[in-house]
């Protein structure tokens, strides 16, 4: 006997419905699978609010010292509204000899100057770094080594990170850089400070499209690599977001109330300056730190930590999954809070925990 129209259209409902039930069953076996084949790897997340409790760049300024070691500052001193004193920090020659007496002050560096035009960043922040991923290499080896080795990748003409990791923690720092001017001027700061010779060596990267090829050589190992990448995509880009800062500056003056004359920014003179290398790349921060971390895999067995600040909170997943799919061992991603800024760098390795003490 026939089926009739009814009965024929319930079965085919019945058949479509279980074949979408089992299409749907396969592929979650299929998605379970996959998350079963992914390597399982440690992504540890440090939040910190504040500046770290190794850095001494908290508190106030003592104007009174820094001008003392530093006597050009006197002139840049202003009073700001609860009756101490401050600087214009949209005053770039304001914020540089600002930096000479913080590093003279803090970090025994007697002779510090940058060319007009280079990368002038504000020290504490750039301090915190060090100081969290040295506490990061205490916690991760255990027993300290007799000397730490650390890799500063695009040290700049500030050579702001190798300075702080020599003079806060005795660390043999080398600065790499691809600007031969750069290079050049660190190399002076050393030459002009007794305390960082032996201790700090610069090295000029010779391929613009490597980082630690023809940097790291042969037997040679580091505890620790850091990086501030270019954040921006375009030197358009980097006009735009410096004059946006200054603004924010200004801004922020008026609201407190501090009716200082400071005079405006000039394109050659905007606040902390910044050479193309120091600002932009083709592919800004995303495409920097993801070739970055691509090319580590390759010095794997002379790197304990790789790690790089991420400015931009939407390129640390990215990164995050990519260096999952690499097979590292793991990952740490450390927050950094100072007032409103928040800031960020990602750290990762090749090695088992259990072979960290043996370097």
């Amino acid at each position: 006997m026939k089926p009739n129209g009814t009965e024929k259209a319930t079965r085919l409902k019945r058949e479509k419905s279980r074949s979408k039930t089992e299409s749907r069953a396969s592929s979650k076996g299929q998605s379970n699978a996959a998350k079963s084949d992914t390597p399982s790897v440690p992504v540890i997340k440090v939040r910190a609010n504040g500046l770290h409790k190794a850095n001494t760049l908290k508190g106030n300024y003592n104007f009174k010292l820094l001008t003392k070691l530093v006597p050009e500052l006197a002139s840049k001193v202003v009073d700001n509204p609860k009756g101490g004193k401050t600087i214009s920090f949209s005053d770039s020659v304001a914020v540089k000899l600002l930096n000479k007496g913080l590093l003279a002050q803090h970090f025994d560096v007697t002779y510090w100057d940058i060319p007009q035009g280079y990368l002038c960043p504000p020290i504490p922040g750039r301090a915190d770094y060090i100081h969290r991923a040295a506490e990061m290499l205490e916690k991760s080896i255990e027993r300290k080594p007799a000397e730490l080795n650390h890799l500063d990748i695009g040290a700049g003409a500030n050579c702001i990170y190798p300075i702080v990791g020599c003079q806060a923690y005795h660390w043999h720092s080398v600065g790499a850089d691809i600007d031969p001017a750069s290079v050049k001027n660190a190399k002076h700061i050393v030459e002009m400070n007794p305390n960082l010779k032996g201790s700090v060596e610069l090295r000029l990267q010779k391929d613009n499209e490597s980082f630690f090829a023809g940097v790291i050589k042969q037997g040679e190992r580091y505890h620790i690599t850091t990086c501030n990448p270019p954040f921006h995509q375009s030197a358009q880009e980097a006009m735009q977001g410096t004059q946006r800062k200054v603004a924010n500056l200004a801004k922020s003056r008026n609201k407190r109330g501090n009716q200082s004359k400071v005079k405006p920014e000039t394109k050659d003179s905007l606040n902390f300056g910044g050479q193309s290398n120091e600002l932009w790349c083709d592919g800004g921060e995303s495409r920097f730190i993801r070739r970055m971390a691509a090319e580590s895999r390759q010095f794997s067995e002379q790197v304990l930590w790789f790690s790089t600040l991420v400015s931009k909170k939407e390129n640390v997943r990215p990164l995050q999954r990519q260096l999952v799919k690499m097979g590292v061992e793991e990952v740490q991603i450390h927050e950094m809070s100072q007032g409103q800024k928040v800031s960020r760098f990602v750290a990762w390795t090749f090695h088992k925990k259990s072979h960290h003490s043996s370097w």
